[in-house]
């Protein structure tokens, strides 16, 4: 009896998968076989290979990796610090609201922060430093990136490093462990799941922008992102673009498997 109810609550779920996830995958293989006039052809996968999509496959990778480097870099000082001030709750909260707001007025919000006219460049017109172009820049870009997925970096690292047991970092301490032995050994690797989390939270998106590549880079930043709105949307050939998201489908699950979300913790800090 205890089955088939369990087996009754997993029907729903089932057809969410089957209706939002399996069938468009499907729909995505079937157009990829087709080409701008309808016919049928394998011509899309060989010019997936042609230096063209390359290059753009392999800057796909380098903007992720530095967005993904990055938010690392600042999101985990940020989640262990938060660790250890009071009002926990009320920062957390800070840190989630932006990713309420909508990423176009998110974007609108910095091409007025960096352009010309913007209050970064008001600022360094006082100081002496004078007018820059900051917008359409790798730099607007990467920083603008980077403060929209921050916030799913800094969640699962927090939380990983909520759940870690206090004692081990003191028992660490009392055996004469440095700080940065302590970290290197003791809270890095338990909070591994979370980093990992985090870096597949903030890479795979990141492989597939399209509209900040447009607003705040100015086009100078392609993707394959990008490549799939252009293929949908302006040259209507749908069969490349199609093809085009077949292979970040596959990037995508390829990532997954590498970072596996296993719990290699303590075997780090037995080894």
């Amino acid at each position: 009896m205890e089955t088939k109810t369990r087996n009754i609550y997993l029907v729903p779920y089932i057809l969410w998968i089957v209706l939002f996830v399996i069938a468009p995958i499907i729909l995505i293989v079937y157009y990829s076989f087709f080409n701008v006039e309808g016919a049928f052809t394998f011509e899309n996968y060989q010019k997936f290979f042609t230096p063209v999509y390359m290059k753009m496959t392999l800057s796909s990778f380098w903007y992720a990796l530095l967005i993904t480097i990055f938010s690392l870099a600042i999101a985990y000082p940020t989640a262990y610090l938060l660790t250890k001030t009071k009002h926990k709750s009320l920062w957390l909260l800070l840190i989630i609201l932006p990713s309420w707001i909508n990423l176009l007025l998110k974007a609108y919000a910095f091409i007025g922060i960096f352009g010309t006219y913007g209050i970064v460049n008001a600022l360094l017109e006082t100081v002496g430093i004078g007018n820059r172009q900051i917008l359409f820049t790798d730099f607007s870009f990467i920083f603008v990136s980077v403060y929209i997925f921050i916030p799913f970096m800094i969640l699962p690292i927090y939380n990983a490093l909520e759940k870690m047991n206090p004692s081990l970092i003191y028992a660490a301490r009392d055996l004469g462990a440095s700080s940065w032995g302590t970290f290197r050994k003791v809270i890095f690797p338990l909070t591994l799941d979370g980093v990992k989390a985090g870096c597949i939270a903030v890479f795979i998106p990141a492989l597939s922008l399209f509209m900040l590549t447009r607003l705040i880079a100015g086009n100078r930043v392609i993707t394959l992102g990008t490549a799939i709105e252009q293929h949908f949307l302006v040259t209507q050939d749908w069969g490349m673009g199609a093809t085009i998201a077949v292979f970040l489908i596959i990037i995508m699950v390829v990532v997954m498997m590498l970072m596996g979300l296993r719990k290699r913790g303590l075997d780090f800090v037995k080894r």
